[in-house]
């Protein structure tokens, strides 16, 4: 697990990163907002009142000498952000809306990342995922080809990294919903030095069992082929054809993975939740996640019962995938 987040520190430092904690008041955040800055990872800025978080910081003896801190209801460039929130909500909030909305935490953070003047955002510490992931989809949204924002989780063992997907998002994905998943998917394991081979899941091995669901599965890796020609992709596999050798070779001889994916795609939400849990509390794997891809740039969501080390490493990966074009 080290050396996961090792490799994104080096890839990370002297990019100048600036990642936004929209929650300036927990403690969790300030000392993971603290690190960051000690070590010259990336460069945090704070959400809050500027008094009550220097109080708060000098309380937990945090330094925050690298780190800006932003108060919305004194910011110099709020009135940029209004004017930038009302063009973008499109007749869906006035001038006088936006003031009120922009002095939310989440939504503020959110504008900063919007207009450029941060790159990524990790909040969740103190706030429900709706609370997080609802300016993201309102301001930042989903990249150009992508419809929905999905949700993976890094799986690692000792020397093992996996790619399970999605696994917090999207309920009931269809095929283009699937192969959008599949594509995003690569491009997070390549973050993590992963060369991505992607299996899509099901109950049946190329065909050998016949159903909407399954052909769901097909057609989504078709489309997936089609949209990215250079992605190593195929299915649909039970998981033990994507991934034992001898299995693939009995079930899918003529397939581009022999029992060597890395990334698995699930054919749904209860699929890819069950999946990782499983792997997490029987196979005793690292779960990381859930890590946010699609948007057009990095937010990410804590869990409420998340500690230090979770917002220090989830800043890490946030920042990781503000380098990717």
């Amino acid at each position: 697990m080290s050396d996961l987040f090792t490799g994104l520190k080096e890839k990370i430092t002297g990019k100048n990163v600036k990642i936004v904690f929209p929650e300036g008041l927990d403690e969790r955040v300030l000392a993971a907002a603290g690190r960051l800055a000690q070590e010259g990872v990336l460069t945090p800025i704070i959400v809050g009142n500027i008094e009550q978080v220097e109080a708060k910081a000098k309380e937990l003896n945090v330094s925050l000498d690298a780190a800006e801190i932003y108060d919305p209801a004194s910011y110099a460039q709020f009135d940029e952000l209004v004017a930038s929130f009302v063009e973008r909500r499109k007749g869906k909030a006035t001038e006088e809306d936006a003031r009120k909305i922009l002095l939310d935490e989440n939504y503020f953070g959110t504008m900063l990342v919007y207009t450029g003047k941060a790159d990524g955002l990790v909040s969740g510490a103190a706030h429900s995922t709706a609370d997080t992931v609802r300016p993201a989809l309102q301001i930042i949204k989903t990249k150009q080809g992508v419809s929905k924002t999905s949700g993976v989780f890094i799986m690692a063992r000792e020397d093992e990294k996996y790619v399970f997907a999605d696994c917090a998002i999207n309920i009931a994905p269809d095929s283009n919903d699937l192969a959008e998943i599949a594509i995003e998917s690569a491009k997070t394991a390549e973050m993590f030095d992963i060369e991505p081979r992607v299996a899509m899941l099901s109950f049946s091995t190329k065909g050998s069992a016949k159903s909407p669901e399954t052909e769901k599965v097909s057609n989504a890796v078709e489309e997936a082929k089609k949209r990215a020609p250079q992605l190593v992709v195929d299915g649909e596999f039970q998981f033990d054809a994507a991934f034992v050798p001898s299995v693939a070779k009995s079930k899918a001889p003529g397939s581009v993975l022999q029992g060597d994916a890395n990334v698995f795609v699930f054919p749904s939400l209860e699929a890819g939740n069950i999946g990782y849990k499983i792997a997490q509390r029987l196979g005793n794997f690292d779960a990381v996640g859930p890590i946010l891809q699609g948007l057009n740039a990095p937010v990410n969501d804590l869990s409420r019962g998340c500690n230090e080390d979770d917002v220090y490493k989830l800043a890490l990966i946030t920042a990781a995938q503000a380098l990717i074009k």
